[in-house]
């Protein structure tokens, strides 16, 4: 397997090698470019695995590199200083990251997810909907990516229903689709779809109201009726907020 790092900053490149040569010994081959320039020569002339991309470089950034790469078929991993909106933009891609200062950890798990991938075909996707996200940085997401064992989902925030947790996971169910389990917990996504209007209207479910159709009185706190006939508590701690919201929109 040949892992790409890609960084302007020399140390960033030793330490993340060091890294790597500990965890996989001679099973690797590593190699390192230090700009857009330099990355794109090194992707056509060795044809990596994994490419580990620097944001901001010299010359330009991991950005400006991938739009001039046609079809990539190796799996990104893309290496940033912290910034909450880059953060949340990788996220809706699904795209993987790991914040400077490198965690090791962070890094063994990214290679480990990359790795399980490498035959996957959906980068070029996911890179659309990251591009997207940061041409419109005040907008929110038209499309989401969610990945289960098997599979990558490109889903319209539109056609979500609600989001349900289920312990560390989140399960989604979507208009005219069956549900997607994907592996990371419901206040991850409560952060990714506030921009579009999502509410949490109990502890475990997080719902789209474009989908609210009825708000039932039956009970204490009052249960929303979805579209499809999906029905979806409401919690004494969030009765109040949930009135006030249907009342005002």
């Amino acid at each position: 397997m040949t892992v790409l790092i890609i960084d302007n900053e020399n140390g960033i490149r030793e330490t993340l090698k060091e890294m790597l040569q500990r965890r996989r010994g001679g099973t690797l081959t590593i190699e390192e470019a230090d700009g857009v320039q330099t990355g794109l020569a090194k992707i056509a002339s060795v044809r990596p695995d994994i490419v580990l991309l620097d944001v901001e470089m010299n010359d330009g950034t991991g950005f400006d590199l991938m739009n001039r790469v046609e079809d990539p078929c190796f799996q990104l991993i893309f290496i940033t200083a912290y910034n909450q909106y880059a953060v949340q933009a990788f996220r809706v891609s699904a795209i993987d990251y790991l914040l400077k200062p490198i965690d090791p950890a962070a890094l063994d798990a990214a290679l480990d997810r990359a790795q399980g991938k490498i035959n996957n075909q959906s980068l070029q996707n996911q890179l659309n909907i990251l591009l997207q996200q940061f041409s419109g940085k005040n907008q929110a997401p038209g499309q989401i990516v969610l990945k289960d064992i098997d599979k990558t989902y490109f889903v319209r925030i539109e056609d979500i229903l609600y989001c349900e947790a289920e312990g560390s996971y989140t399960k989604f169910y979507i208009s005219n689709s069956e549900p997607i389990f994907v592996s990371r917990n419901l206040r991850s996504y409560e952060e990714l779809l506030a921009p579009a209007g999502f509410i949490r209207t109990h502890h475990s479910c997080l719902v789209n109201p474009a989908k609210i159709r009825i708000y039932d009185r039956k009970t204490d706190c009052g249960t929303l009726v979805l579209e499809g006939g999906y029905t979806i508590p409401v919690s004494q701690r969030k009765k109040d907020f949930v009135i006030q919201f249907l009342e005002g929109r």
